[in-house]
């Protein structure tokens, strides 16, 4: 590795959108590397870009860390990851991502019934109660 090319902890918050203290908590979490110098300061390869780059993505998604830490794992760590390990790795998610999205059109489409009513739990409520199947589970608030 050029350690020429690296980047301080700043450079790498500026160029990747994070802050100092997110770049952080992503290496704890296993998600990003870095290497130390001799004075114990980070250095991160300009491929982390990247992995940050798709950390965000993926958060915006909401994708849960556990998820992406698991995808990331699958990543080569002998080698920069090429376009295709970050293709392969998002087409694990598109059926998730599909399905999110019915979810989401769902709730558009019946916000303003619950809006009007506020209950989210009467049996008639069909996003929160389809067909008072929470019913056979007792009384009380079965989902908590």
């Amino acid at each position: 590795m050029d350690r020429a090319q690296e980047l301080t902890p700043g450079e790498m918050a500026l160029r990747s959108g994070v802050a100092v203290s997110a770049l952080h908590f992503y290496e704890r979490e296993g998600l990003i590397t870095s290497r130390r110098t001799s004075g114990n300061q980070r250095r991160y390869s300009r491929d982390m870009l990247r992995r940050v780059a798709f950390i965000r993505m993926s958060q915006r998604l909401g994708i849960p860390l556990a998820r992406i830490r698991e995808a990331m794992a699958t990543l080569p760590a002998d080698r920069t990851p090429t376009s295709k390990d970050w293709a392969r790795l998002s087409a694990a998610w598109r059926a998730d991502l599909d399905e999110r999205i019915v979810h989401l059109q769902r709730l558009r489409d019946n916000l303003t019934g619950c809006i009007g009513c506020g209950c989210l739990s009467l049996k008639v409520c069909a996003l929160a109660n389809p067909g008072d199947a929470l019913a056979e589970e007792g009384p009380g608030a079965v989902r908590l």
